[in-house]
C-alpha cells in the first residue's frame, strides 16, 4: 500500500520568528478505470482504496446497478490503472466513454469536464 502523505522540510513561519521543521502533505494520485477494455476516465485521488474507489465511481456514474455484474477486477497501483469486466449489458453510450479527468478541487486548480479540454487552456 501507498504512503497518503509525503513529508517535506520546511520554514514554519510564526510571531516566534522562523523555524526549520518537517510537516506532511496528502499525496495525490491519478488512477486510470478501464472498463471492459475500454479507457472511461482518470481521477485524481487518494493512493489508497482503489478497488472501492472504482466501484463506487462505476456505480454513481450508473455504469454498474449492483456487484453481481462484475466478473473480474484488477488493481495495478504501480501504473494508476484499475481493469473491471463486468456482465455486458450492450454496448455503453459514446459519450459516456470519452475519457474525463476528474480532479480533486482542493487545490483551486482548474477543473475540464473532458480531458480533451485542457489542451490550449491556460491555467
Amino acid at each position: 500500500m501507498m504512503n497518503t502523505i509525503e513529508r517535506f522540510s520546511i520554514v514554519r513561519i510564526s510571531e516566534e520568528g522562523e523555524n526549520d521543521t518537517e510537516d506532511v502533505v496528502a499525496r495525490e494520485f491519478s488512477l486510470t478505470i478501464i472498463l471492459n477494455n475500454q479507457e472511461l476516465v482518470t481521477l485524481l485521488c487518494s493512493p489508497t482504496d482503489l478497488e472501492y474507489l472504482t466501484i463506487g465511481f462505476l456505480a454513481s456514474e450508473g455504469l454498474l446497478r449492483g456487484k453481481d455484474e462484475i466478473k473480474k477486477i484488477l488493481v495495478d497501483d504501480q501504473r494508476g490503472v484499475v481493469r473491471v469486466e463486468t456482465e455486458e449489458s450492450g454496448e455503453l453510450a459514446r459519450d459516456v466513454l470519452f475519457k474525463r479527468l476528474i480532479t480533486s478541487g482542493c487545490g483551486r486548480g482548474a477543473s475540464f469536464y473532458r480531458a480533451a479540454d485542457a489542451t490550449g487552456q491556460k491555467v
